[in-house]
């Protein structure tokens, strides 16, 4: 995967979300507006006179400008929450030399305010309750653990087996080859390609999105829907790609990555939350969705590397998924 073309993509279509949502009426963020405007620039000024390099110089700065100080005030609001405000008033003055808005500047004041008026007991006994609900979080979400970890478990035998970059050795393996499944019958490769990755930044990148995508909608659905979701969609993304290729709509290429399994995570998503859009900030989740697949499309369409034929595929097979799902039934005590 060429990385200076993702790392480019990345920060120009970053700063393009930001400056959309940051432009809406009645939204007060003018701080994140300078930020993607001087990680725009950056990366249209490293395109234009640094171009082998620009998409590694437009990260740097969409990582420092904007990633960095988005997981900051996240971490932020956690201690806020916990009644930690010295450690979010701390976090925040920290954050201003990366992201020196007014908006920030107003949340320290505050914090330091709050810090001056509390009542220490009482926030000694809410953090570990906080703390609770986030593990209670995460046990419930071992379907994505499971997949993240088979995931790496098939790297490292992928990396055991060879050099990655030797179609031979991917073969072996059990890439999605459209020629050895219809002729030669090994449909088992429609399923162990879903598992196999071309090397670590494609793993990385797959297994973030599994990480960010996947606990909301397990917990939505339940474990065991998620994981028939996430492996049904990855079958129909093999088995569309061998079809279109038998059709002669796709070229026949050898094939690795949970690409479409994630992209039926996406499709599900979308599909779960229009058939329930009435529910609670469901349409806004769903304009969320969208714009994730508008996002992945767009990527698709302008890196030749990716199989946007096995995306879309995977895609459609988690919509009409998601169609089907029902909220999961949480027991009640009586």
């Amino acid at each position: 995967m060429d990385l200076n073309h993702i790392f480019l993509f990345l920060a120009v279509v970053s700063s393009l979300l930001v400056l959309a949502r940051a432009w809406r009426p009645g939204q007060p963020y003018r701080g994140w507006r300078t930020a993607a405007l001087i990680v725009l620039a950056i990366s249209c000024v490293s395109w234009i006179f640094l171009r082998s390099a620009a998409g590694y110089i437009g990260g740097i700065a969409w990582f420092a400008l904007l990633l960095l100080p988005a997981i900051g005030l996240r971490k932020m609001t956690e201690f806020a929450a916990e009644g930690d405000y010295k450690s979010a008033a701390r976090f925040g003055t920290t954050l201003q030399i990366l992201h020196p808005s007014a908006e920030l500047r107003d949340q320290v004041q505050l914090f330091r305010h709050l810090e001056s008026h509390q009542n220490r007991p009482v926030a000694f006994r809410t953090a570990p309750i906080a703390g609770r609900v986030r593990h209670s979080q995460l046990r419930t979400t071992s379907a994505v653990l499971a997949l993240i970890l088979l995931n790496v478990v098939a790297f490292l035998f992928e990396i055991s087996a060879g050099d990655l970059n030797d179609p031979e050795v991917l073969h072996r393996v059990g890439a999605l080859e459209p020629y050895a499944v219809v002729v030669q019958g090994e449909y088992w490769r429609l399923f162990t390609a879903l598992f196999l990755h071309g090397g670590f930044t494609h793993l990385l990148f797959n297994i973030f999105a599994l990480y960010i995508l996947g606990p909301p909608l397990e917990r939505s659905i339940g474990t065991l829907r998620f994981a028939v979701c996430y492996l049904v969609s990855g079958l129909a993304s093999s088995a569309g790609v061998v079809g279109l290729t038998v059709l002669g709509f796709v070229q026949v290429a050898q094939l690795v990555g949970a690409s479409g399994c994630i992209m039926g995570i996406v499709g599900a998503w979308a599909g779960f939350l229009l058939r329930h859009r009435h529910a609670p900030q469901a349409k806004q989740r769903l304009g969320n969705v969208v714009m994730i697949i508008v996002i992945q499309v767009a990527f698709d369409l302008s890196t030749p590397q990716v199989s946007m034929a096995a995306h879309l595929c995977g895609l459609v097979a988690g919509f009409f998924l998601g169609l089907l799902l029902a909220p999961r039934r949480i027991a009640h005590a009586t």
